[in-house]
């Protein structure tokens, strides 16, 4: 008889059990199951993080598992979304305080992922998976069509329109000035103060000490070097840095 009761209770449960998912939610624990796209998602976005935040070694290519997710960002609202924070914070601090009348006060601008964007070169070479190639990249500078990225044209009209004086700072090579000024020209970028491009002197110095260096002359001239912005940290670290530094996400590649 016991035995019958325990059977009766036992089977009583079954109803119970599968009778819905919050009732069996309680009654029979269930595995958890995750998608393998989502632990690449997951992987992904931890590593771009640690790119972004400079957490990472030195390096060459993004991971080959990581290709679709570098891309659908780049491609997506997400990269649009960040650059636009970026300038939006660097738009605020600008306009926090009123430029001096001597002319001293001057914003940096970086012109690669910064104000110009290479996204067309870089669709075609894998947004990262493939290891850079400057004879490659030359060509694609040599068309003199990268686009514009919108916010950094309106942070850059805002910044001059406030009275600063604007320097234009890139690990461009000297050669290729005139199609640089043509394309930011054409892009919408105008009545820069100078314009800074890697002579024969800087081709074997790391871009974290070309561009300290000429922070230094910029510093030494009296220049007070209220903003800068970036897509890397080597336009931003170093010696003579400036009061702010606004990093703009890039996740194609590394420059020490």
């Amino acid at each position: 008889m016991r035995i019958f009761v325990k059977l009766l209770l036992l089977f009583s449960l079954f109803p119970l059990a599968f009778s819905n998912e919050n009732s069996s939610s309680y009654l029979i624990p269930r595995p958890l199951i995750k998608n393998i796209d989502d632990n690449v998602n997951l992987h992904c976005t931890s590593w771009r993080f640690a790119a972004e935040t400079n957490n990472l070694a030195p390096w060459k290519t993004i991971p080959a598992e990581c290709a679709d997710y570098v891309k659908d960002y780049l491609m997506g609202e997400g990269y649009v979304v960040d650059v636009e924070r970026v300038s939006e914070e660097a738009n605020v601090y600008a306009s926090s305080f009123e430029s001096n009348a001597d002319g001293k006060d001057i914003w940096i601008f970086d012109i690669d992922e910064t104000l110009l964007s290479n996204l067309p070169y870089y669709m075609e070479h894998g947004c990262g998976l493939e290891v850079f190639n400057h004879s490659k990249f030359d060509k694609w500078v040599e068309k003199g069509i990268a686009p514009a990225i919108a916010p950094s044209l309106k942070l850059y009209q805002k910044v001059m329109d406030l009275g600063y004086k604007v320097i234009l700072l890139t690990g461009r090579r000297e050669n290729h000035r005139v199609i640089t000024v043509e394309n930011l020209r054409n892009a919408g970028f105008h009545n820069w103060d100078k314009l800074i491009l890697r002579s024969l002197d800087d081709r074997n110095k790391t871009a974290t000490m070309y561009k300290s260096e000429k922070r230094e002359e910029m510093v030494k001239e009296g220049y007070r070097i209220k903003g800068n912005s970036g897509d890397q940290w080597s336009d931003l670290l170093g010696s003579a840095m400036s009061e702010r530094s606004f990093k703009l996400p890039n996740p194609m590649y590394y420059i020490p």
